[in-house]
């Protein structure tokens, strides 16, 4: 069952106002968010491009509470994220927010539907009594339920990350973001895997993707460049 926003009204999901992000290190400081204006609105699926170390993954990482901005406003859903201490963050990230990795990240004594059930665990959003069964829904909809059973080393790498979108998905987020979600994967694999990000923003998830991948980055909705921690362009791609 492929979960949908049933809101018809387009509102911006995520809002950032002025957001600086500064990295003090033994090397110096570093700011990687010099004063970012974005919005993004519900159901919208949009790439964020840029050089290595322009700031892109800075960007998904405040959003998603990963990193504080040092100054600026973070509001997802209407709650204002940048005032959380860690302990809100985490539980409202496990929650509210599907984190994709390049590495896929998943647990290696664990199998597929394992991996999904554990993410249930600690978000919460459904009865234990419903939890496996939504496990293999999830795996169908991404086209793994008959690897429900394995371990990840018994998958190849498309398959690795089409397990941990659906682990994103197992409390229906109100926000998936994937920092660099094909960079690991051949372009067979690549393209699978970016028809379900496609399948997905069809049915009314809200996407923020980091990708080097220009070509990928024109098949979103929307794409976002940042240049030395600053939005240079926007481009709306269709």
């Amino acid at each position: 069952m492929l979960i949908t926003n049933t809101n018809s009204q387009i509102e911006p999901l995520v809002i950032l106002h002025e957001v600086v992000k500064t990295y003090h290190s033994s090397a110096g400081t570093f700011t990687a968010l010099k004063g970012v204006n974005l919005q993004v609105e519900s159901g919208a699926f949009v790439s964020i491009i840029g050089k290595s170390g322009s700031g892109k993954s800075t960007l998904i990482n405040v959003i998603t509470g990963i990193d504080k901005p040092t100054s600026g406003e973070v509001i997802v859903d209407k709650i204002p994220i940048h005032n959380f201490n860690e302990e809100q963050i985490a539980l409202w990230r496990g929650k509210s927010v599907g984190v994709i990795f390049q590495f896929f990240q998943l647990l290696p004594t664990l199998t597929a539907a394992e991996n999904i059930l554990l993410a249930m665990d600690y978000g919460g959003h459904y009865p234990r009594g419903e939890r496996a069964g939504q496990a293999m829904r999830l795996l169908d909809l991404v086209g793994m339920a008959e690897h429900a059973h394995h371990l990840p080393s018994a998958l190849s790498g498309g398959q690795q990350q089409c397990v941990a979108i659906a682990r994103a998905l197992a409390n229906n987020p109100v926000l998936l973001t994937a920092d660099e979600p094909t960079g690991n994967l051949d372009s067979k694999s690549t393209e699978m895997v970016f028809k379900l990000f496609e399948n997905l923003a069809a049915a009314g998830k809200t996407i923020l993707m980091v990708t080097h991948d220009n070509e990928l980055a024109e098949r979103a909705q929307r794409t976002i460049r940042i240049v030395d921690g600053r939005i240079q362009d926007e481009f709306v791609n269709r």
